[in-house]
């Protein structure tokens, strides 16, 4: 494993988009073309499938320092409501291209923080979405809560709107490591916004557990997931630290490389972590994911419906993807397109009735050919190459795989591919074999955070 580390342990995509961001042809790109994919792809799907909403609530009264998202920080409360107005305006205007009632099957509040807003904020926000809108049959709504902030009254109305999904973002309970990232939270406070969830009926309750941190030791790890046992969530993610500070500046700034765990310091947490957690009956669900097998994802994984967007896994599965709120990314599954980064700018420019979309990317044939063939090793670990008509990608593909099948990362019969469970550890790396775009232009410059 320690060689393979060495090897493989090189910057690369996250992968939850084909093409990712860093690839997406910009110049070429109009939002009036994107508009067009939208209204193909509700035309297309609404009625069979129903649409999802990402809405980014982007406020936080501190920084966590390992925080990679857009997110303002402010303790100036007098932001909500402007900035609610702004996101049902952008609705509004979505509303507008799609020329009928959308069927909403999936709706993920996300941040920043979204409980940094009042619970009766929340509420005006989302009975404002589901005005003029219909249901699906089978909805899923979900919200990231902050431990810290989450109250019962934000659980109670929200789940009284149809949310029965709440992640929290719990990253490590060592206070040395939370001294480090700026997120001092007591761990009795995840037992109570966790007891609260599951009174209020929530049917699934997710943690975020993230490994590789500054300081972080392998007691660390080892305490934390056993505490998370002791209240066992219904999923949780386990990431790896993303060090990036080229990208997000100085909160990442605050500690350097030297106070990160080494590389295969770092896998051991993982390993150790994967054990404890599927000894205390959860499954691996692609990267970075675990689920009981009564959650909802595992469902999804075992039915073939697992699905991976912008807003990681999900168990259901639709062609269209709204993104609302300042640099959301939507998906129409024939085109990408970016809401502006700067709040200021995003409100300015919907309040003018335009779309704040700044930039995206529209795909072609082959982005939509290999897009498939990534979220089949992002979401299944297995690969069908069996249409003649692509056969030179999958030439290559096969060829890029040469490495791989060598170090038993994955198995290859005839044109059907399989990850093995030493290749799980390497799923970016097993996809940068389809990536056609990485292949033919390298990055210059630092994109990524590192594989492992």
């Amino acid at each position: 494993m320690k060689e393979l580390l060495k090897k493989y342990n090189v910057p690369a995509p996250r992968y939850t988009s084909y093409p990712t961001v860093p690839y997406w042809e910009e110049a070429s790109f109009t939002v009036s073309d994107y508009i067009d994919s939208i209204k193909r792809s509700f035309d297309e799907s609404n009625e069979q499938e129903g649409i999802s909403l990402y809405i980014h609530l982007p406020y936080c009264e501190s920084l966590c320092t390992f925080c990679g998202c857009n997110k303002r920080i402010t303790h100036n409360h007098s932001v909500e409501t402007p900035y609610i107005d702004r996101l049902l305006d952008e609705w509004a205007i979505y509303k507008r291209i799609f020329g009928k009632k959308p069927v909403i099957r999936e709706i993920h509040l996300g941040g920043g923080t979204p409980t940094f807003f009042a619970p009766a904020n929340l509420e005006k926000l989302m009975k404002g979405i589901f005005e003029d809108s219909l249901l699906a049959d089978q909805y899923e709504f979900g919200l990231e809560g902050h431990p810290n902030n989450t109250t019962y009254e934000h659980l109670k109305i929200l789940g009284s709107l149809g949310f029965t999904r709440v992640s929290f973002g719990v990253q490590d309970n060592d206070p040395v490591v939370q001294q480090a990232i700026n997120r001092i939270q007591p761990v009795e406070r995840v037992e109570k916004v966790t007891e609260w969830a599951r009174a209020l009926s929530y049917t699934s309750v997710n943690f975020d557990l993230v490994y590789g941190l500054p300081f972080q030791k392998l007691s660390s790890i080892t305490n934390t997931i056993a505490h998370t046992l002791s209240l066992m969530p219904d999923r949780l993610a386990f990431y790896s630290y993303a060090h990036v500070p080229w990208i997000k500046g100085i909160g990442q700034r605050k500690f350097t490389e030297h106070d990160l765990p080494a590389e295969d310091e770092k896998r051991h947490f993982y390993e150790t972590g994967r054990k404890l957690l599927e000894a205390g009956g959860y499954t691996e669900i692609g990267m970075d994911h675990f689920s009981l097998k009564s959650d909802s994802l595992y469902d999804s994984m075992t039915k073939g419906r697992l699905h991976r967007n912008f807003m990681g896994y999900s168990s259901n599965k639709t062609r269209l993807m709204i993104g609302l709120g300042v640099s959301s990314i939507g998906d129409s599954w024939y085109g990408f397109g970016q809401n502006l980064k700067k709040v200021e700018d995003y409100m300015n420019t919907v309040e003018r009735g335009e779309l704040p979309v700044f930039r995206g990317h529209l795909l072609n044939e082959e982005d939509r050919y290999i897009r498939r063939k990534v979220l089949d090793v992002m979401c299944f670990g297995r690969v069908e190459l069996s249409e003649p008509e692509w056969k030179d990608i999958q030439d290559e593909i096969l060829q890029r795989l040469e490495g791989p099948v060598q170090d038993g990362l994955v198995e290859i019969k005839d044109r059907d591919i399989l990850v093995t469970t030493l290749g799980r550890a390497f799923l970016r790396n097993i996809c940068m074999a389809f990536d056609a775009r990485l292949w033919r232009k390298s990055p210059e410059n630092e994109m990524f955070s590192k594989a492992i």
